[in-house]
């Protein structure tokens, strides 16, 4: 597989390089980002998607604020980082990842002692650390997936969550990729993903260039597809778990997982533990954002409803915990009760 990393450091010019995957799958092109602004508005207009992926960004929006700052002291230093914490924050609310990483980034600049510069490679250092963590997570998930699944694999799999929704390799979509190299024999029936369709432009587009075999499908035939061939797996990511296991995912998870249970099919959750929230008691607490109409009612730039159609567009919704098999950690298979498991993991 040809590998393009979805962010990158630029240490020649301080500056963070995004894979544009609006482009994709057709082109190849990057976003460069010189401060915070510029990264809040990437990831709100999606260049960067994916929970791990923009918790990562945001990471590196924090370290531009940092050496673009003229503070004359540490504690200016320390509330010039925590005001742009706050933009990249508020560009896409859902996500937990984004939250957890700068809040990790802001508590060391907090707790550190040192020179401005110093501070400011602190900051740049714990965003690398997060990145490469990253790669790490999402290997072991796929590695302690392995242990539930068949040897011959009949997968659905749910918007993108590949090594382009995370900084390398995926998290959902790293555990087909991880049982694919392992030997197993894996096919993917993939969820177009509507609006931005995802699934199809490039959860396929991996697919292809890691010789997994798949089928595109419309969001709507999932059940059909379940009730005509064997499915052994429903797999998926999320943006945020609360305590008791509802989970926030790509709108069209809480269908998939209905018509799961519907049909007897196993419904997985790939989950680093990074996306756990413990301070939420459950999924009617989560934020879920909303987007802009145009996603629904354009289709690459061209109208496809009437015009001044009323459109509710959420980016995501929320399946609750009865409909949830496992959700797969890096630190291990959590199975209900997640009150108690998910605890375990985030704890252990």
């Amino acid at each position: 597989m040809n590998t393009y990393r979805t962010l990158q450091w630029d240490d020649s010019t301080n500056t963070l390089v995004l894979l544009d995957q609006r482009s994709l799958p057709h082109r190849i092109q990057y976003v460069i980002c010189k401060d915070e602004q510029q990264t809040a508005e990437a990831i709100r207009k999606m260049v960067v998607r994916g929970a791990p992926a923009i918790g990562a960004a945001a990471a590196f929006g924090l370290a531009l604020a940092a050496f673009r700052c003229n503070c004359q002291t540490t504690e200016e230093f320390l509330r010039h980082i925590e005001n742009a914490a706050q933009q990249l924050t508020a560009a896409r609310p859902t996500a937990v990842n984004l939250q957890w990483a700068l809040k990790r980034i802001i508590r060391k600049v907090a707790e550190a002692e040192g020179t401005i510069e110093e501070l400011r490679r602190l900051v740049l250092d714990e965003a690398r650390r997060i990145t490469d963590e990253d790669v790490r997570i999402n290997q072991q998930i796929g590695l302690n997936a392995l242990q539930i699944l068949p040897e011959e694999i009949n997968f659905i799999h749910h918007c993108n969550t590949g090594a382009l929704a995370t900084v390398d390799y995926g998290t959902a979509l790293g555990i087909i990729r991880t049982a694919h190299e392992h030997g197993r024999k894996v096919f993917v029936f993939v969820d177009e993903t509507r609006p931005r369709l995802q699934g199809a432009k490039l959860t396929a587009w991996e697919l292809q260039q890691l010789g997994i075999p798949f089928k595109v499908i419309v969001d709507g035939a999932s059940g059909f597809v379940m009730k005509r061939f064997r499915i052994d797996a429903v797999v998926v990511g999320c943006d945020r778990v609360a305590a008791n296991g509802d989970t926030a995912n790509k709108i069209g998870t809480y269908n998939l997982a209905l018509a799961a249970k519907a049909h007897g099919v196993p419904f997985y959750v790939a989950c680093p533990t990074s996306t756990i929230d413990l301070s939420i008691a459950n999924g009617d607490l989560i934020p879920i954002e909303e987007r802009d109409s145009e996603e629904i009612t354009h289709l690459e730039g061209k109208a496809i409803c009437p015009r001044g159609t009323d459109v509710f567009n959420p980016a995501f919704d929320v399946t609750v915990a009865e409909l949830i098999t496992a959700i797969i950690t890096e630190n291990g298979v959590c199975y209900p009760p997640f009150e108690r498991s998910l605890r375990g993991v985030v704890h252990p």
